[in-house]
């Protein structure tokens, strides 16, 4: 029979437990927001978006298991917690948290900064320093996101640490 291994997650509990994922998540959305800054100065058009959901489509997943807020991680939880994170996930408008993060998902949170990223594909057809412009917006757009994003995730997670409702 073979032995079957309890798997722990230390979810961040304490608000300086909160705020180091948030800055392990900070930093980690630096550098893949690099990355698409990158691909954005290659001319040409759609590859900075695809990139961009590319990216996201990671990047969404990955800050979620590091608050344990997959939808794994919270239907692990006791059912008062869940509940917790439910209401706290509406209550701040987490439309990432808790869910498996798909292409229209992204797509939907993209039209969040969509002005940015079609200012952004209008600059590339400028020479150089259009592609310069289009780096950065694509930096400026990704790292927004996903701060909101981190910020939603810190929200959910500073609900859970407080102490569980009382039976009624």
């Amino acid at each position: 029979m073979a032995a079957v291994r309890a798997e722990w997650e230390v979810l961040p509990d304490t608000p300086t437990r909160i705020e180091a994922v948030a800055e392990r998540c900070r930093r980690l959305v630096s550098r893949r927001a690099l990355v698409g800054a990158g691909v954005a100065m290659v001319p040409l058009p759609g590859l900075d978006w695809l990139t961009d959901v590319a990216l996201l489509l990671k990047l969404i997943p990955e800050i979620n298991r590091e608050f344990g807020l997959t939808p794994e991680q919270v239907e692990r939880l006791a059912p008062d917690r869940r509940v917790v994170v439910y209401k706290a996930i509406t209550a701040g408008g987490g439309m990432l948290i808790g869910r498996v993060v798909t292409r229209e998902l992204v797509m939907t949170l993209l039209r969040v900064v969509g002005v940015r990223l079609t200012t952004q594909q209008a600059a590339k057809f400028v020479p150089v320093a259009g592609q310069a412009v289009s780096a950065l917006l694509t930096f400026s757009a990704l790292k927004y996101v996903c701060e909101q994003h981190i910020r939603q995730c810190m929200e959910v997670a500073r609900q859970l640490a407080l102490p569980a409702p009382a039976a009624v």
